[in-house]
């Protein structure tokens, strides 16, 4: 099935187009916007993004590959990026990820077979003075230990995902600048 964008994310479109010098130049700011929808880049994903801007299925998927930001494979209802650059690296964060993947039976680039939580590495989630640190969906947790990350991932077990909106409202409030 074609992948086709909702209409509130279909005007967020629109109202980018003016702002970048040519289709091409839209091509992260689209995929985020669809991957936001679709939860993933989807080969659907990839061939709507290339043909509304324009551009190669190659262009597309060599964006999607070439950063981590964007999901390859249909995640669980929840995402999970450990941290795993040098300075969280030096807090714990390897001995920290093996506990998570202890925790939840899966390894790192897995999905739990409930489909709740997908566990990926992330090179860096920019708390570097805070390691060893997470990120569940859009939420970050920093100076974890074993305890306070089983804690972290209980609470979410508990509790609803938050409905994705993070870089829809992040191009509107640039427009509104």
């Amino acid at each position: 099935m074609a992948f086709v964008l909702s209409a509130e994310r279909r005007a967020i479109l629109d109202s980018l187009r003016p702002r970048y010098p040519n289709a091409k130049a839209l091509t992260i700011p689209l995929l985020h916007i669809c991957q936001e929808q679709e939860g993933w880049c989807s080969p659907e994903v990839i061939d709507f993004v290339a043909q509304e801007l324009g551009v190669t299925g190659a262009h597309v998927q060599g964006v999607v590959t070439f950063y981590t930001m964007f999901l390859k494979e249909k995640p669980g209802k929840r995402v999970l990026w450990v941290c795993r650059t040098l300075s969280c690296e030096l807090c714990g964060a390897k001995e920290l990820q093996e506990h998570i993947e202890k925790h939840l039976g899966i390894h790192a680039g897995q999905t739990t077979t409930d489909g709740e939580f997908t566990l990926l590495k992330a090179e860096c989630l920019a708390a570097c003075g805070q390691g060893p640190m997470i990120q569940l969906d859009d939420d970050f947790f920093e100076n974890l230990t074993n305890e306070s990350v089983e804690a972290v991932i209980e609470r979410a077990k508990k509790s609803s995902p938050k409905a994705a909106g993070k870089w829809s409202s992040l191009y509107l409030r640039g427009e509104k600048e």
